[in-house]
């Protein structure tokens, strides 16, 4: 079975072993804000958190923790939202 040739792009042409060897990183031959500019792609996944959540490990009752996870998506963000509000308002001291 004879192998298809690669696909070529008439807009970019292949370049020689001469033009390969010139090639620098685009750090070193642009200025700090030109780089800043043609860098600035996004990032993959979900973007820093001003203030970032941190896990913790807690045991509640298997009814209060059913009972959550029966609202659905987001239960964890519900009861971190129901506990901010009872720091908050000063009804966590007990």
């Amino acid at each position: 079975m004879a192998r298809k040739p690669p696909v070529t792009d008439p807009d970019a042409p292949v370049l020689t072993e001469a033009e390969l060897r010139e090639m620098r990183p685009a750090r070193a031959v642009l200025t700090a804000e030109e780089f800043a500019a043609v860098s600035s792609v996004r990032r993959a996944g979900r973007p820093a958190a001003p203030s970032p959540k941190v896990p913790v490990t807690i045991r509640l009752d298997s009814a209060t923790v059913d009972a959550f996870k029966a609202t659905g998506r987001g239960w964890q963000t519900r009861v971190n939202a129901i506990l901010a509000e009872a720091v908050k308002t000063g009804r966590h001291d007990g």
